[in-house]
């Protein structure tokens, strides 16, 4: 019988463990043998808390996305509801700085992002992240834009986000949030100013 507050100290260990062995070896190579070693417990262990090796990969990819929705939710809360274009960019910094841009989180959700096409339980927690970063960025540009044109804007940084992540995510230099920021910066006050003008 495992003892009393276990699953919090095995859980992240398990998942810190997975994320590394990914790194290492790749999504499909990432075994419980590998994973459990790496933790230094039993495989057994795998199989009480999560059920497998299925189940480990599906709380890690929960447990990055947690992470993530906390680092942009800390950085809305230090902004004023008013600051939107502000607002905008720290959504955008969330995505490229802090635990977001750690190599191995990187790497693990680069592994899980092309799995999800073929895994429907990974499939929905991407599809939940996705419409998490599309509801933050058209609260914010409505603030700016009427509705049709903010579901314009919020798809196509969006779409910037993803592309730069995913670029700098198979870059050996990593991530260049500053680059990042810059490029999306860009294409906002150009939206914003085109659709000023019409």
């Amino acid at each position: 019988m495992p003892k009393v507050g276990m699953p919090e100290i095995r859980k992240p260990q398990l998942v810190k463990a997975t994320m590394a062995v990914i790194d290492r070896v790749g999504l499909h190579a990432a075994s419980i043998a590998l994973i459990s070693k790496e933790a230094g417990v039993s495989t057994g262990i795998i199989n009480h808390y999560f059920g497998g090796k299925h189940g480990l990969l599906e709380e890690t990819m929960r447990e990055i996305l947690r992470q993530h929705s906390t680092t942009i939710t800390s950085k809305l809360a230090q902004l004023p509801n008013s600051a939107h274009q502000q607002r905008i960019i720290a959504i955008v910094d969330g995505n490229f700085v802090g635990f977001q841009a750690e190599n191995q989180v990187a790497k693990t959700w680069l592994a899980f992002w092309s799995y999800s096409m073929h895994d429907d339980k990974l499939k929905r927690l991407q599809h939940v992240n996705e419409k998490r970063l599309l509801s933050h960025l058209k609260i914010e540009l409505k603030g700016l834009l009427d509705a049709p044109q903010a579901d314009i804007v919020a798809h196509g940084i969006a779409a910037l986000i993803d592309g730069i992540w995913l670029r700098g995510t198979l870059n050996p230099q990593g991530i260049d949030a500053d680059k990042a920021r810059v490029i999306i910066n860009d294409y906002l006050d150009k939206q914003l100013t085109f659709y000023s003008q019409k």
